[in-house]
């Protein structure tokens, strides 16, 4: 008998390829999955937000003087006039409106005025001291009272410059009394915190609370 032959090879040598291509699709289906994992990954992975301090640093480099509080005060003076050897007296009283700012000075505002508690999301200011302007004192708006027979115009206006000065000085006075310094010591711990939230939670920081205090004084808690 004739040996049976072999079955023909080249049958198994054609499904290696066709086992190839069927996988090929899902291997570049897996590859693109792969990557538009990562490319999410990428797109919705947290950022760095910086540095919180940085970030206050550029709110106060906006304006290197902040006014944060003005007091309309009117100063009540008066002054005196004697002339041809005290025989021709005069006196003038007047009430004179004057302006005074209260400001801050944003210059020297630095990293080591600031210090951030990460775990409780708090910033915590040192100011430096407030700075009392010089009055603005409104003549046009003054009233004023003189006494005396006869007023010359020589007098009179001695007596004018005399009460602005004055008013000026008791201005200056009324201005740094307790009740004013601590009005404008809030106002300005006011607007530090307003300046200073509204960047940070822009930022990315969320709700943060801003603690203010001035040299001298206690740091909140």
């Amino acid at each position: 008998m004739t040996p049976a032959a072999a079955p023909p090879k080249p049958a198994l040598r054609q499904e290696s390829p066709l086992a190839r291509a069927s996988a090929l699709p899902w291997l570049l289906f897996l590859a693109a999955l792969a990557i538009a994992a990562f490319l999410a990954w990428r797109l919705l992975k947290p950022e760095d937000i910086g540095d919180p301090l940085a970030t206050s640093l550029v709110a106060f480099e906006k304006q290197n003087r902040l006014t944060v509080f003005s007091a309309q005060l009117a100063p009540v003076v008066s002054s005196d006039d004697a002339r041809l050897f005290g025989l021709v007296k005069s006196k003038q009283v007047a009430v004179i409106p004057a302006r005074v700012d209260y400001t801050l000075d944003l210059s020297r505002m630095g990293r080591d005025r600031m210090a951030w508690n990460a775990g409780t999301k708090t910033l915590s200011v040192k100011l430096p001291a407030l700075t009392v302007g010089r009055p603005n004192m409104d003549e046009a708006r003054a009233q004023y009272l003189r006494e005396g027979v006869w007023i010359t115009r020589e007098a009179q206006d001695k007596l004018t410059r005399d009460n602005t000065r004055l008013a000026e000085r008791l201005a200056v006075e009324q201005a740094a009394n307790p009740v004013l310094m601590s009005l404008a010591r809030g106002a300005a711990k006011d607007a530090i915190r307003q300046n200073l939230a509204i960047p940070l939670q822009v930022a990315g920081y969320g709700d943060v609370k801003v603690v203010v205090s001035f040299d001298g004084e206690p740091t909140p808690m």
